[in-house]
């Protein structure tokens, strides 16, 4: 899922997607904005926006199960 189709769902929902409520995302995006404007450019560009690449970020860490936990 990409950002577009998931920042028209309810505040639960959103959470429950990825564990943050919307305006938190929101927050994160903006350090993360700024981070990524002072960053030098080196290699290939990213193809997927700022939004994405922190939605799969957080969406990783909510479903990431150790081997602990498997066991």
């Amino acid at each position: 899922m990409t950002y577009e189709q998931v920042k028209s769902l309810k505040s639960e929902d959103f959470k429950r997607l990825c564990g943050v409520r919307p305006d938190t995302f929101n927050e994160m995006l903006e350090v993360v904005r700024s981070l990524h404007r002072t960053k030098q450019k080196t290699g290939r560009p990213g193809k997927l926006s700022l939004e994405d690449q922190l939605l799969m970020t957080l969406e990783y860490w909510r479903e990431y199960r150790t081997y602990f936990h498997i066991g």
